[in-house]
């Protein structure tokens, strides 16, 4: 709007409705300047700050690192520190170290069997014992399978036993060694490239191409399991879902697509429901709705998802409930909270504060406990929350970040209050989020996956190794075993017992 000040209509009435379009303009202007700001801000802090709500715990390791360090040269030279500080509490008991170790023991003697105070004959009477904790760096070895030729002089037969048969028909590497390269790349995160670097230090060249010819081998025989362990989970009647992004790369034009990893999650020990936690990873080359339309064509149950519009078209036949999340829901405010500490963000984080508070307490109780702790303590919260967000939002510009964060909460407020008709739904999709944090590091050191059947092995690998964790059981000690099992002829029929948590109960010491 430009204006004439120098030709100014005289009528009162005109120059009223003047200013109110003048004020009108000016706050338009503001909220959208406000609106800009806010993205800008969330823009530098996805670049150049912390990605999540709360510090990232690696961080908090490399902190507890230098902590450590520094009290250790502290304790073993006292003068190192200038001004000794106080403890403020009694040092933590250290753990024992686990009894399924390799124990070496060694004996030392006083040298002598003579008293060197009186000359008499000593005797003994005890002992002290302590442990310390020894590493024995990995080696690599030649396995040497000789098999005897034996002819018989009466016939002319020779006989010589069959050999054995091989997890990659011709290939060098064992079992043993292949679950290796597998728990490297997709566990800890080791490029091939790097695995074979340090191959190369123990004096073994390998190429990266036989490398990645033992993973797709490997996979080739896991393929079942995953398969297996699809259905098994599938099977259940409470599912988090969610997905993310992995770069898969297009040699027909030269760079990257964007592929993506669907990651469905079972997890019940929040309400201590009987099936044990697992994760399935299933690779698709986009994010259309057909894809968890079609992983969960025969589920039936609660579904804890995000705010993907694809999910919707899931409840179509009424065999699937959507319950929404708080976590998202919070870090909408937190967001806003975080770039200016808007004070109606901060009195929304309190509010979403105390739901999950109550949920703190009620945590591993039963979902009978959970559901009447929900109806007398958190109901009144939700309530309050959402009449409180009613009665803001009409005083709040329409495109303000603020007042998109109220209208995505109101907007799934049906799945959002799920949990107050229901003990077993979790307040958030958390445990699916933790799913996808080794995805995450290993976008960051793998870049990107060699083709859409590179994509698929990722899935099966990660489903496979993640679950494990879930049930406690150590990647390489269970791949290891499993692929023995399976190149010896385990039969297809018994997949079952190989799954993570079945493999456990006859192999419960972690190796």
């Amino acid at each position: 709007m430009q204006l004439d000040l120098n030709n100014l209509p005289s009528d009162p009435a005109l120059l009223h409705r003047l200013v109110r379009d003048i004020a009108s303009l000016i706050e338009h202007r503001n909220s959208e300047i406000e609106r800009l700001r806010l993205i800008i801000k969330q823009l530098q802090r996805a670049q150049y700050g912390r990605r999540s709500e709360r510090l990232d715990a690696d961080q908090f390791a490399l902190g507890f690192e230098d902590l450590d360090t520094d009290l250790a040269v502290a304790e073993t030279n006292p003068d190192a520190l200038a001004t000794p500080v106080p403890s403020a509490a009694a040092p933590p008991k250290r753990k024992s170290l686990p009894d399924h170790l390799p124990r070496e023991e060694i004996v030392l003697g006083t040298g002598s069997e003579i008293c060197a105070c009186c000359g008499g004959a000593l005797h003994a009477i005890g002992e002290s014992v302590s442990e310390m904790l020894d590493w024995v760096p990995a080696e690599l070895r030649v396995v040497r399978i000789r098999r005897p030729k034996y002819a018989c002089r009466a016939c002319g037969t020779i006989t010589q036993a069959p050999a054995p048969d091989r997890p990659i028909a011709g290939g060098l590497a064992t079992p043993a060694l292949l679950a290796q390269v597998l728990v490297s790349k997709y566990c800890d995160h080791t490029p091939l490239y790097r695995q074979a670097q340090i191959f190369a230090r123990h004096g073994v060249e390998l190429e990266r191409s036989t490398l990645a010819g033992w993973v797709g081998g490997a996979c080739w025989w896991l393929e079942a399991l995953h398969e297996r362990l699809c259905k098994n989970l599938f099977a259940s009647d409470h599912l988090f879902a969610d997905d993310t992004p992995i770069p898969v790369l297009d040699p027909g034009r030269g760079r990257t697509k964007t592929g993506r990893l669907w990651v469905y999650a079972r997890d019940q020990r929040g309400w201590g429901g009987p099936a044990p936690p697992a994760a399935v990873y299933l690779f698709a080359p986009d994010r259309k709705a057909e894809r968890p339309a079609s992983h969960l064509l025969h589920f039936k149950g609660v579904l804890h998802v995000d705010g993907y519009a694809g999910f919707e078209r899931l409840t179509g036949n009424g065999d699937i409930i959507l319950a929404a999340c708080w976590a998202h829901t919070r870090r909408k405010f937190y967001e806003i909270a975080e770039a200016d500490g808007a004070p109606l963000a901060l009195e929304a984080l309190r509010r979403i504060g105390e739901i999950y508070a109550v949920e703190a307490r009620i945590r591993g109780q039963s979902p009978a406990h959970r559901l009447a702790a929900r109806r007398s303590l958190s109901r009144s919260l939700v309530d309050s929350f959402r009449l409180w967000m009613e009665t803001q939002l009409p005083l709040l510009p329409g495109r303000a970040k603020l007042a998109e964060a109220m209208r995505y909460a109101l907007s799934r407020w049906d799945g959002l209050t799920r949990f107050l008709h229901d003990g077993r739904i979790e307040l958030d999709t958390n445990p699916v989020e933790r799913a996808i944090r080794p995805v995450a590091l290993g976008r960051k050191n793998h870049l990107f996956a060699g083709s859409d059947g590179g994509g698929e092995r990722w899935a099966v690998l990660c489903s496979l190794i993640e679950s494990c964790k879930l049930n406690d059981v150590e990647p390489y000690t269970y791949l290891r075993d499993v692929l023995t099992r399976m190149v010896d002829g385990h039969p297809i029929n018994r997949l079952d017992a190989l799954l993570p948590w079945a493999w456990k109960v006859e192999n419960p010491v972690k190796g």
